[in-house]
């Protein structure tokens, strides 16, 4: 398990991802996180932890559009240090934070927090029971969790998607779901609310082949260097897209609280 981590933890801290995915690392981009913002109701003055925070692009965005107090969690010392300067660079190093943390044993106090959003990351956990787990042990009573999330059906997964890196690529571990509602509720969590944003999915592929394509005529170096199999990368992105279209693979919001 430690070895996956390290592995999807160094995949996206690396410089080719930031090229192929821009400054948000998940479908939606920051609208889709101002919407689960807006669903947490968040208020000035609030904490909230951002569970795998990366680069820290949504906990920049919750401090500075919502006057809250955002904690970053990363598996990644390389996104952390990213992201500490990023917060400095844009006058909020008082209120976005970062440090360095597994989201299986998060490196906060029980209660702590009056939101928890984790986006695109749950589906890459090993273990997501405990990371739920934890997710409800560092909320207040009353607190909310906000996921957004890669589905699958596993049984119609194309054969592009197995193996080590449909684990980066956050497909091989998804889950339906009913499932990640069902591993919230064993967590103490209650789901409220529940949004498919399966377009966001198909926006992010195009929005990756074209970047693709740019690299390939002016970059190609960068790509292979970064590890890209220009050959496979057409496939691949095809196989996405009809997975989308066809239901196999979407994207989801969910909105969960804690019992009081």
């Amino acid at each position: 398990m430690k070895a996956l981590k390290a592995c999807c933890a160094a995949a996206y801290s690396s410089d080719v991802v930031g090229l192929l995915l821009g400054d948000s690392y998940h479908p939606g981009g920051t609208t889709l996180t101002r919407r689960l913002a807006d669903a947490l109701t968040l208020t000035p003055g609030r904490r909230v932890l951002d569970v795998a925070s990366g680069r820290g692009t949504t906990a920049m965005l919750l401090a500075g559009a919502y006057d809250v107090r955002v904690d970053g969690v990363d598996y990644s010392a390389a996104n952390t240090a990213l992201a500490q300067e990023a917060a400095r660079r844009a006058g909020l190093a008082r209120t976005a934070r970062f440090v360095t943390g597994d989201a299986e044993q998060l490196p906060c106090p029980d209660g702590e927090f009056d939101a928890v959003v984790c986006e695109c990351a749950l589906c890459t956990f090993p273990d997501k029971a405990e990371a739920a787990t934890e997710f409800a042990r560092v909320l207040r009573p009353g607190g909310r969790l906000g996921l957004t999330d890669v589905t699958v059906d596993p049984g119609r997964l194309p054969s592009e998607f197995t193996g080590l890196g449909a684990h980066i690529a956050c497909i091989a571990d998804a889950r339906p779901l009913p499932e990640y509602t069902r591993i919230l509720a064993a967590a103490g969590l209650r789901t409220l609310r529940t949004e498919r944003h399966d377009q966001a999915m198909l926006r992010m592929i195009d929005q990756i082949e074209a970047r693709l394509n740019l690299l390939r005529m002016t970059a190609p170096e960068k790509l292979a260097a970064g590890g890209i199999d220009l050959d496979a990368a057409p496939a691949v992105l095809s196989a996405a897209r009809t997975a989308v279209a066809e239901g196999a693979i979407g994207y989801a919001l969910i909105i969960a609280v804690k019992s009081s």
